[in-house]
């Protein structure tokens, strides 16, 4: 019996032996394993994408996984990643990274400003703002008096809490108060007709289209699918205010019928004044809310154009992109294509990489933005048949 007892127990034991030797001897090895890693840079933009790759010089190794450092927020911060040495000994190492911003804020660029006499907040139009700073301190530079007429040369400038500064140097001219009543203006207007859009910029791989709203007022919409308009991004409403539940176009309702009815393809956008994700949610929900009932073939776009009142809204550009992908990430979740509603200026110095096509408002014969685009609002200014007011014209590729 007790060598039959010995017979189990002393492989057993030799095992367990064998085991503890190996985790030991494992634990050795990973502790006395060698490590060299020289880093490249111990520096990296706010924002920028980078990985553990992009900051090592060298290695003796190769990483298990390139690790995404994450470059939301300034500051230092420890990144551990993990990878297997020369000697195929797989490490833990931990490196220090500081994340900058080097950025500047944003002026958009002026070089003389006219007020009348006493207008004390003439700047707060001025469009200030920042990359990752939410509150820039945007402020004049340089003596000036709004009370007595003449030309001042000042500065607008705008600081962010990295202290980065962007100064625009311009003239305010301080006039005295109009005494002559304003009429409107007798010269003829200028007018972009769909017909030559059409001629000009119709090929087999592109459609031509309008976007309209309560502005373009009621519309023939057989007379438009006649004069060769292929689709319509309709306006479903707008954004109440902060706190605010939006607001439906008031010809919403009368277009999408219309244009449903008339075989016109239809995609809609909502004009938004929201300032944080929650609100956007909220309007996000309602904008489908009212779409349910029809139908709707292309994409529902964010659209935020209040930029003179930017300054009032407290939203860096990264915080602003993250709105406008809250809305884009809902429409997708309830089966629309989300799309990005913008302007030039604004595409190449406002917005972050988008991960929604981009609708281009550039008022020109031929854009030179470089970024990629779906949709290209080439005016405003559109005369078409069945519209009486002027209408905004569009390209789809």
């Amino acid at each position: 019996m007790k060598k039959k007892v010995l017979l189990i127990v002393i492989p057993l034991i030799l095992i367990i032996s064998s085991i503890v030797g190996y985790i030991l001897y494992k634990d050795y090895r990973v502790k006395h394993a060698i490590k060299k890693v020289v880093l490249k840079t111990n520096e990296v933009e706010v924002f920028d994408k980078v990985y553990v790759s992009d900051v090592i010089g060298s290695i003796n190794g190769k990483l298990v996984k390139d690790k995404r450092i994450d470059t939301t927020k300034t500051g230092k911060k420890k990144i551990t990643f993990e990878f297997i040495n020369n000697e195929d000994i797989k490490v833990d190492y931990t490196i220090k990274i500081n994340v900058v911003d080097k950025t500047p804020p944003v002026i958009k660029s002026i070089t003389r400003y006219g007020i009348e006499v006493g207008n004390k907040d003439f700047y707060k139009k001025f469009f200030c703002g920042d990359n990752y700073d939410d509150k820039p301190k945007c402020s004049i530079e340089g003596k000036y008096d709004v009370n007595t007429p003449g030309e001042y040369n000042i500065a607008f400038k705008a600081v962010d809490s990295s202290r980065n500064e962007t100064v625009n140097k311009f003239t305010l001219i301080v006039r005295e108060k109009s005494k002559i009543s304003t009429k409107p203006s007798e010269e003829k207007k200028v007018y972009t007709n769909f017909k030559d859009v059409l001629k000009k910029y119709k090929k087999k791989d592109n459609k031509i289209g309008l976007d309209v709203s309560e502005f373009q007022g009621d519309i023939d919409f057989d007379r438009v699918k006649k004069a060769g308009v292929e689709f319509v991004y309709i306006r479903v409403g707008r954004g109440g205010g902060v706190g605010k539940t939006p607001v439906i176009d008031k010809k919403f309702k009368k277009n999408i019928e219309g244009f449903n009815k008339a075989g016109i393809k239809v995609g809609v956008y909502f004009f938004s004044y929201s300032v944080s994700k929650k609100e956007i949610l909220r309007d996000a929900k309602w904008v489908v809310k009212q779409l349910k009932k029809y139908k709707v073939d292309l994409e529902v776009a964010y659209d935020f154009e209040d930029w003179t009142d930017y300054h009032e809204y407290n939203l860096s550009f990264y915080h602003l992109t993250e709105i406008a992908n809250t809305f884009n990430d809902y429409m997708k979740k309830n089966g629309y294509n989300g799309m990005l509603y913008s302007s030039k200026y604004y595409l190449e110095n406002i917005w972050f990489e988008q991960n929604y096509p981009v609708w281009l408002a550039h008022y020109t014969d031929k854009t030179d933005y470089k970024g990629k685009y779906k949709v290209w609002q080439i005016c405003e200014n559109g005369k078409i048949d069945g519209i009486k007011n002027q209408v905004d014209i569009n390209i789809r590729y």
